[in-house]
């Protein structure tokens, strides 16, 4: 919403705006009220918390307390237009974040949606490379290498920004994650009624330097996916529910997809075997996460004809 408000995105995010920013109907009016042209802007993701999935984001925020939407409003500038209905969301109206939630999906469906597949490979790839990076020489090597805002002063990691402030991990350690719809300002989010979890920082990794047109290639998506064809509807379903970073267990993908939880499996095993994904014991949980063929199948770049 940021994005689309600002009239100057520069070249790297024009064709993307010039697609969506017509697109966007008055559905999605509560999360601009959120979003003032000035001052604070509301953190989405505190609200919504840590998930690749839009309909665990929606049940987060319809669910999050009354002190957590308190905190991310308070400090809100809100238009004289929007106050009265502002109050009614801090207060827990069940109405007003009904209709956030409404503007959430209206949201994802015109300006993110049509363009995952494509998001999600990109920032698999900066994750990768960070991970290249960490194994070969090391964390510091990492913090050194994250661009020019950020700036590795042992034992202290500077992020250049608008305001001034010191963080102090305490053990916690520290996110970092690349993101595709910002502004070009790396960003420290922070869990305000969590002080244990670990800062996240946000990294954007699209510039016009970078500039990459198929990025924002045509919105309009094959009402058939060729993936669904040569995996089957679900089976392919499951392979792109396992290509978040942090995977997915065999329970999330039962829950997220409406299958039985041995179906689930059935299918994980059969993309297991096809080395489409790997999959990890973490606990008494087994994680599922999609391997470089898999992000290719899906990406449509298959090593076969």
């Amino acid at each position: 919403m940021k994005l689309l408000k600002d009239r100057d995105v520069g070249l790297a995010f024009r064709r993307w705006h010039v697609s969506v920013r017509g697109r966007l109907g008055e559905q999605a009016g509560p999360l601009g009220a959120l979003m003032p042209s000035r001052g604070s802007l509301v953190d989405m993701a505190s609200l919504t918390g840590d998930t690749p999935s839009i309909d665990e984001a929606v049940d987060n925020l319809l669910t999050a307390s009354r002190s957590l939407m308190r905190l991310e409003l308070e400090n809100i500038d809100f238009h004289p237009a929007h106050r009265s209905w502002a109050r009614k969301l801090v207060d827990g109206d069940r109405e007003a974040r009904l209709q956030v939630a409404a503007a959430l999906r209206a949201c994802h469906h015109v300006t993110v949606a049509p363009y995952w597949t494509r998001v999600r490979s990109r920032l698999s790839e900066v994750r990768a490379a960070y991970g290249a990076t960490m194994a070969d020489g090391g964390v510091e090597k990492l913090l050194t290498t994250l661009g020019a805002s950020v700036r590795w002063q042992p034992p202290v990691l500077e992020v250049v920004h608008a305001r001034d402030a010191d963080i102090h991990l305490h053990g916690r350690g520290l996110v970092i994650a690349p993101t595709m719809f910002s502004t070009q300002q790396v960003e420290v989010l922070q869990a305000p009624l969590d002080p244990a979890r670990a800062p996240v920082l946000a990294i954007p990794v699209v510039s016009d330097a970078l500039l990459d047109t198929a990025l924002w290639g045509d919105a309009g998506e094959p009402a058939v996916p060729p993936v669904n064809d040569l995996l089957g509807r679900t089976r392919a379903a499951v392979l792109r529910a396992t290509a978040d970073g942090r995977g997915c267990s065999t329970t999330q993908l039962a829950r997220r997809l409406n299958l039985a939880p041995a179906t689930a499996s059935h299918h994980t095993t059969v993309l297991r075997n096809a080395r489409l994904i790997t999959t990890r014991r973490e606990g008494k949980v087994v994680m599922h996460s999609i391997t470089g063929l898999g992000l290719a199948v899906l990406e449509q770049k298959l090593p076969f004809a």
